[in-house]
C-alpha cells in the first residue's frame, strides 16, 4: 500500500513536470517571437530608411542644393544562375572588369543576402535596367537620395558628400555605418550633423534565404526616419554664378561680405568645378580627374590659398600710423620714385610728388608707406627695433592678418604676419631692424593673406572699426524652429574719427587714381588695388574695396593669379561684381567690360600626360573589348570547326580515291 502511494506520487511528479515543460516550450516557441522566429529558421533584419538631407537655400530663398533619388543595384549572389555579364553590362553602362571583380567580391563576403553591386545609379539608367530586371530574377533595388546643385558652381563653398571611412564611422557616436555618405568638404562637411537628419528603420522577417515573410512585430519597433535641419544662407546664387562665369580662364578667387553682418554673398575658387560631378556613381572617376588637374580646382583658394596682399595693405597700414600719431593725415612725404633701402630701391610705378596719406593710397606711393613703416619701428620712444615691430604687429593683427578668422568651413589657413621670433632666428636676436624687413609696408615680403582675410579688412574699414566673424550660413530651419551659428563682433583699437582719412583715400583709388577703369555710374566705390609680386611668375592682380562710401552693403576681394596689374583684371571684375549686386545689371556702356573678363583666357594650355575618358566611354570601351574577344573567340572556335570539316573532308576524298586506285588496280589484276 505503502508502495503504491509512492507510484502515484512520482506519477503526479512526472505529471507535473511535463506539464510545466510543454507550457514553458509554449510560451517560447509560440508567445516569445525570437524563440518562433528560430523555431522556422527564421531571422530579422534591420533595414535602413535615409532621410532626406537639408535643403540649402541662398539669401533670397532660391534652392542651391537639393534632394535628387537615385538607386542602388542590389545582387544576391547564392540564386544567381546563367548570369548574361554582357548584357548586364550595356543595361548599367559598366564595364565587364568591374561586374567580375565585384560579383567575385560579393561571392565571397556576403552571398547570401542582397548586397550592392551598383551605387547611386541614376533616374535614366535606372529605367532602362528596371525594364528589364526581369531577366536578372536575383538582382533587386533600393531607393537613395543623392545632391544636386541646380547653379552648376560654387563647389567649394557648398562641397559635396563620399562614403564614410573607418574613422568617420568611429567618431560618429554609432551614426554612420559602412555604405554611408557624409558631407567631406564644404558647408556639407561643417554643418554635416545637421543637415544629415536622423535614420529611421524598419524590422522585416526573412528566412535564410533571405525571403521576405512580412514585418517584425506588425511594425511596433520601426523608426521613420527624420529630415535634417534646411540651411537659409548668406549667398546670392544669382552673384554667385555670376563672379564663377567672370573667372573662367582664370586662376584666383573672390570674396564678397556684407559688412554689417558678417555674412558671405560670393566665394569664388576659380578654376571650379560642376558639383554635380562628385555624386552619384562615377564620382571616383571624376574626382581623380580632378585631382590630377594641373591648376587644382579641388583648392579652396579664398580660404586656403595665401598670397602676398600687395598694396591692399597699405590701407591698414595707413591706420596704423595714424592711430600711433607717428604722422598726422596731413603729413607728406616727398618720393622720388622709390625709396632707398641702403644700396636697394624699393621703386613707386612713377614719381608721386609730396603726397599726404589719402593721395599715397590714391597712387599706392610705396616710398610713402615704407616711409612711415620705417618711422613706426625705429621710433626713438622704443628700446629696440624688435620692440616697435612687435608693437606694430600687435596693431597690424587686429585687421585679421595671420589668424584664422572662424568661417563656417574647415581647412581655414591663417596666412602669415611674421613675428619678432621668427626674424630673431632668421637675423639673429638684435642684428636686424625695420630696413631688414621693409617689404612688409607694402604687404609683400613674408606677409601673406588670404582672399577672405582681405575681403574681412575691407568690411572693417567699411565699419570704422569692427568686423563681425565671417559665416556663410544665415540660419537654419524646420519645423517653425531656428538655429543660427555663433557670431562675434570684433573691434579694432583705431578709434573712428581716423578711417574718414583712409576712406576718402580709397575713394579717390576709385575716382581719380590707380583703379579709375572700376568707377561705376551712381555707386560711390572706394577700394584699393595691389599687384603683388610672384617668385613663380607673372605678378598677381588683386583688388579689395566696398561700397557704397555711406552704409556699405558689399566689401569684396578680388586675386587673379599671374595676370598683371590689380588694375587690370582684379578692379573691373570687382567693380562687375559690386554693380550686379547694388543694381541687379550692368549698365550699357559697362558690357564690353564685361565681354572683355568673360572673354579673358589667362590659363596657359597644359599638355596632359593622357587624355581622360567619360565613365560612359570607358564602359563602352570595355563592352567593346568584350565582343571583340568574344568574336575572336567565335572565330577560332569556326577556324577550328572549319578545318576540322575541311580535314574529315579532305580524308573522305582520299579514301574514296583510295578505294578508287584500288578497284582499278584490281581490275588491272583481273585482266
Amino acid at each position: 500500500m505503502q508502495r503504491g502511494n509512492e507510484s502515484g506520487i512520482l506519477e503526479k511528479a512526472i505529471f507535473i513536470a511535463a506539464f510545466i515543460l510543454i507550457v514553458k516550450l509554449f510560451f517560447l516557441q509560440v508567445l516569445t517571437p525570437g524563440y518562433k522566429l528560430k523555431a522556422h529558421d527564421n531571422v530579422v533584419k534591420k533595414v535602413t530608411i535615409y532621410p532626406s538631407r537639408g535643403l540649402v537655400i541662398d539669401r533670397k530663398g532660391k534652392v542651391i542644393v537639393y534632394n535628387d533619388a537615385v538607386y542602388d543595384i542590389l545582387v544576391q549572389w547564392n540564386i544567381t544562375k546563367n548570369l548574361d555579364t554582357l548584357r548586364l553590362c550595356e543595361l548599367l553602362n559598366t564595364d565587364i572588369e568591374y561586374v567580375r571583380k565585384k560579383l567575385d567580391e560579393i561571392k565571397r563576403t556576403t552571398p547570401n543576402k542582397p548586397t550592392p553591386f551598383i551605387k547611386l545609379l541614376d533616374p535614366q539608367s535606372f529605367a532602362r535596367f528596371q525594364e528589364h530586371l526581369f531577366e536578372f530574377p536575383s538582382f533587386s533595388f533600393q531607393t537613395r537620395t543623392v545632391r544636386r546643385y541646380p547653379y552648376y558652381g560654387g563647389a567649394a563653398v557648398l562641397g559635396y558628400l563620399s562614403e564614410v571611412t573607418e574613422n568617420n564611422i568611429e567618431q560618429s557616436s554609432g551614426y554612420y555605418e559602412l555604405g554611408d555618405y557624409m558631407g567631406t568638404t564644404g558647408l556639407e562637411q561643417f554643418y554635416d550633423s545637421l543637415l544629415r537628419g536622423e535614420k529611421g528603420y524598419n524590422f522585416q522577417v526573412v528566412d535564410v534565404k533571405n525571403t521576405y515573410k512580412g514585418k517584425y512585430k506588425d511594425g511596433k519597433d520601426d523608426k521613420s526616419p527624420v529630415a535634417g535641419w534646411d540651411m537659409v544662407s548668406g549667398l546670392d546664387a544669382e552673384l554667385q554664378a555670376y563672379g564663377e562665369k567672370l573667372m573662367q580662364g582664370k586662376v584666383g578667387g573672390i570674396v564678397a561680405i556684407e559688412p554689417a553682418t558678417g555674412e558671405i554673398l560670393a566665394y569664388v575658387s576659380s578654376p571650379g568645378y560642376d558639383p554635380n560631378l562628385l555624386t552619384g556613381r562615377f564620382r571616383r572617376h571624376n574626382f581623380n580627374i580632378l585631382f590630377n588637374d594641373y591648376y587644382k580646382p579641388l583648392l579652396n583658394r579664398p580660404i586656403q590659398a595665401m598670397y602676398p596682399p600687395g598694396s591692399t595693405f597699405k590701407a591698414g597700414a595707413a591706420l596704423v600710423m595714424l592711430q600711433s600719431q607717428i604722422h598726422e593725415e596731413k603729413w607728406q612725404w616727398f618720393c622720388p620714385g622709390g625709396y632707398r633701402v641702403g644700396n636697394h630701391v624699393v621703386k613707386c610705378h612713377g614719381v608721386h610728388g609730396i603726397p599726404d596719406v589719402e593721395t599715397a593710397l590714391q597712387y599706392s606711393c610705396n616710398s610713402y608707406f615704407c616711409k612711415i613703416y620705417n618711422d613706426f619701428i625705429m621710433d626713438s620712444i622704443f628700446a629696440s627695433p624688435a620692440i616697435g615691430y612687435q608693437k606694430w604687429w600687435d596693431m597690424t593683427s587686429q585687421f585679421g592678418y595671420g589668424k584664422k578668422l572662424g568661417i563656417d568651413l574647415k581647412g581655414e589657413k591663417k596666412g602669415n604676419l611674421p613675428s619678432v621670433k621668427y626674424y630673431n632666428k632668421v637675423f639673429g636676436e638684435g642684428k636686424w631692424r625695420a630696413a631688414t624687413v621693409i617689404s612688409n609696408s607694402i604687404g609683400q615680403g613674408e606677409v601673406l593673406a588670404t582672399p577672405l582675410q582681405i575681403a574681412n579688412a575691407m568690411a572693417i574699414i567699411a565699419n570704422k572699426g569692427y568686423y563681425i566673424t565671417p559665416k556663410i550660413c544665415r540660419y537654419f530651419v524646420k519645423d517653425k524652429q531656428y538655429r543660427s551659428p555663433k557670431k562675434q563682433k570684433v573691434i579694432t583699437s583705431i578709434d573712428t574719427v581716423y578711417y574718414r582719412y583712409v576712406i576718402d583715400g580709397l575713394e579717390k583709388v576709385v575716382e581719380s587714381g590707380t583703379a579709375k577703369g572700376a568707377k561705376i555710374p551712381d555707386i560711390s566705390f572706394c577700394g584699393k588695388t595691389g599687384t603683388a609680386q610672384n617668385p613663380h611668375g607673372k605678378d598677381h592682380s588683386i583688388f579689395a574695396g566696398f561700397a557704397p562710401k555711406n552704409n556699405p552693403k558689399i566689401a569684396i576681394a578680388v586675386f587673379v593669379e599671374n595676370a598683371g596689374f590689380g588694375a587690370t583684371y582684379a578692379a573691373p571684375i570687382a567693380s562687375l561684381m559690386v554693380e550686379k549686386y547694388m543694381h541687379d545689371t550692368i549698365a550699357k556702356k559697362r558690357i564690353p567690360l564685361q565681354e572683355r573678363m568673360y572673354k579673358a583666357r589667362l590659363i596657359k594650355a597644359v599638355t596632359p600626360t593622357g587624355v581622360p575618358k567619360t565613365p560612359q566611354q570607358l564602359a563602352a570601351d570595355s563592352i567593346a573589348r568584350e565582343k571583340a574577344k568574344k568574336d575572336r573567340i567565335k572565330f577560332v572556335s569556326d577556324s577550328i570547326t572549319g578545318a576540322k570539316q575541311k580535314s574529315k573532308e579532305q580524308k573522305e576524298k582520299l579514301k574514296q580515291d583510295s578505294a578508287a586506285i584500288n578497284k582499278k588496280e584490281e581490275e588491272i589484276f583481273q585482266e
